[in-house]
């Protein structure tokens, strides 16, 4: 018999509603080390919101979380998890000062040394091919390079698991294609990597587990296609 491998990241029986209307409806997922999975599934169909749940950034009305085999509670993550777990939006926010510090904020906050703060900052920028935009100011980045600047702030950190929302979202050819590259590094570095996607260059991502959710849970394609 295979053992059964502790997920890294899990959360079973979700329950979340807004207004009276149930998104998620014992909503259960597990993410396993090094796994990259993507979730796919209609508009207003809940992804958005089982994501922030499972980054520690929305209450959910019932549930549980785990992180590594230790239930974890939502909205308190410990430090070691809000560190090992990054969640990137569809539009993320951008400090205006500069690119350099917009990569190093994760690191200042979590203490890290200025030396190596230097050193993980610099190899961020040559990792996501930032050189030629490392000078603009952030407001007047296109949105390609602000989503690759949020991937490399995630990845600096050398988080466990990130959770992508979107991450192609209305971002031309080239700029999908870069920031799919970054994402794929992720993938062969063994982060394991949560993506909500509607782009086919995500859905197909070499190697990647493919769930979908409707009627507010998580469900395989094939059962979806059933429904």
């Amino acid at each position: 018999m295979v053992p059964r491998v502790t997920p890294l990241l899990a959360a079973h029986d979700v329950a979340l509603a807004y207004a009276g209307r149930a998104v998620l409806d014992a909503c259960s997922i597990e993410i396993a080390p090094g796994e990259a999975l993507v979730l796919s599934g209609e508009n207003g169909s809940g992804k958005t919101t089982l994501l922030r749940v499972l980054a520690g950034l929305e209450r959910p009305d019932a549930g549980r979380l785990w992180f590594d085999g230790a239930p974890i509670e939502a909205g308190s993550f410990p430090r070691a998890v809000r560190r090992a777990l990054q969640y990137v939006p569809t539009h993320p926010y951008l400090f205006s000062t500069s690119v350099r510090a917009n990569l190093d904020y994760g690191l200042r906050a979590h203490r890290i040394d200025p030396d190596e703060r230097r050193r993980r900052t610099n190899a961020a920028i040559e990792w996501a091919r930032l050189q030629p935009v490392v000078d603009t100011p952030p407001q007047q980045l296109s949105a390609g390079e602000k989503q690759r600047i949020a991937t490399a702030r995630a990845w600096v950190l050398a988080p466990r698991v990130v959770l992508f929302d979107e991450p192609t979202s209305n971002l031309d050819r080239a700029s999908r294609a870069q920031v799919v590259a970054l994402i794929s590094e992720l993938c062969a570095g063994h982060t394991a990597v949560l993506i909500v996607a509607h782009d086919r260059e995500l859905i197909e991502l070499a190697g990647a587990r493919r769930l979908n959710l409707a009627h507010g849970r998580v469900q395989a394609p094939d059962a979806h296609a059933e429904n």
